[in-house]
């Protein structure tokens, strides 16, 4: 899987590539190297990162249900039992 990014993403990002190996490695990569590097990270990096917001989300969805059953339940009425 890999994951869609418009131009303006992809030039932002292989600035910020650039610009890291410059200033922590002294070392320049031009468009092309940066562009190889994004290339590799969005195909056998990127959806590690995918999936774990996969499951963010899906925790966050769970928990909001879970809340939405407890305001649920909140709302059922006492039954009395055992008036003649």
């Amino acid at each position: 899987m890999t994951i869609k990014l418009s131009q303006d993403q992809k030039e932002q990002i292989k600035e910020t590539l650039k610009e890291y190996f410059y200033n922590e490695r002294a070392e320049e990569i031009g468009d092309l190297a940066a562009e190889t590097l994004l290339d590799l990270i969005s195909k056998e990096i990127g959806p590690h990162f995918y999936n774990q917001g996969v499951k963010d989300a899906k925790g966050m969805v769970e928990q909001k249900v879970m809340n939405l059953d407890e305001d649920i339940q909140s709302l059922e009425r006492p039954i009395l039992r055992g008036r003649n």
